[in-house]
């Protein structure tokens, strides 16, 4: 009888984005763990591991699906649970879109700070290691005491803006000052000029006045955020540099949240198109909103997996789509 080969992978997938999870595995030759996952009648859910993860890698794909992010979220830590228990050597939780981002501080009097809260039952649950991808705030990698590896969608953003629009004649525009740094990024790496956008907010997910700080006239407009969630300020900021001479606008951002009445927002919007990539689960959506242009970063997270899994430096990844 042959020795087994120790240490291997094991992939397995949660039910929030299983097609990721699948392309990710064909990018790395291997199969997804074959797992149960269900909900009892009183919506309690159960999670069965159909195979050995004992002193194996193992590796948890789960991204936050629309409207079951509470549900996804839960049955991560269950998935964890279960392979810490079934003595798995290490687990690391790939999540492409990290839960309760934006809920990164105390903001206001008896705020929670919930990507904290997040954080410590990823920790207690068992998880030795994290995966994710553009995080609101790179500060959060700060609320673990276990590494965390959060990759950038850049240097594919990068790649589609190359191939499919005429760089000289671009402008980066950042919606908020929030995101002035990874607009910025962009425009240097692309060596275009840069804009800015004012926008004042009367309460959240609503935006008021909006000002535009930087020349847009007779240039292709592109505006880059970290995530599409009701597209509300997208399609307002698309308007304001429309008003300000811009022959095209064009929005870019990792991820494609597209909550509430967001396909509807893009379709009335004067975007000629809204990019996203595939780190959550978009279902119908591309069909209804035909301005929907998807980038596929498996490719990042699958390499992302062998370099940790093999020892490698991740550092490449940063400035380098794969």
């Amino acid at each position: 009888m042959s020795a087994k080969i120790p240490n291997e992978i094991k992939l397995l997938s949660g039910s929030s984005h299983p097609d990721l999870c699948a392309k990710i595995a064909a990018r790395l030759g291997i199969d997804v763990a074959r797992t149960i996952s269900l909900n009892y009648s009183n919506q309690e859910t159960s999670v069965t591991i159909g195979e050995s993860v004992r002193d194996e890698d193992v590796y948890i794909v789960q991204s936050t699906a629309p409207g079951e992010v509470n549900d996804g979220l839960m049955e991560l830590l269950i998935m964890i649970h279960a392979c810490r228990t079934a003595s798995a050597r290490s687990i690391t939780a790939v999540i492409p879109n990290f839960p309760y981002a934006r809920q990164d501080k105390k903001d206001k009097s008896r705020a929670p700070i919930s990507a904290r809260l997040v954080a410590n039952m990823l920790q207690v649950s068992g998880c030795n290691h994290v995966i994710t991808m553009d995080l609101h705030a790179s500060q959060i990698q700060g609320f673990f005491n276990v590494p965390v590896d959060n990759l950038y969608a850049e240097p594919s953003v990068l790649n589609w803006i190359r191939e499919n629009l005429d760089v000289e004649n671009c402008v980066i525009v950042s919606p908020d000052a929030g995101g002035a740094k990874r607009a910025t990024s962009i425009a240097d790496r692309l060596n275009t000029a840069f804009a800015l956008i004012h926008k004042e907010r009367p309460r959240p997910n609503v935006v008021g006045r909006m000002v535009l700080v930087g020349d847009v006239q007779d240039k292709i407009a592109i505006l880059v955020d970290d995530m599409a969630d009701t597209c509300g300020t997208l399609a307002k900021a698309a308007a304001t540099v429309k008003a300000h001479g811009a022959k095209e606008v064009f929005a870019i951002a990792t991820h494609g949240i597209l909550s509430g009445n967001a396909v509807e927002n893009v379709n009335n919007s004067c975007l000629t198109g809204l990019v996203v990539t595939n780190t959550i689960p978009l279902g119908d959506k591309i069909d209804r909103c035909p301005k929907l242009k998807v980038i596929d970063v498996s490719g990042t997270l699958a390499e992302a997996i062998r370099r940790t899994h093999n020892g490698e430096s991740v550092s490449y990844l940063f400035s380098h789509a794969v």
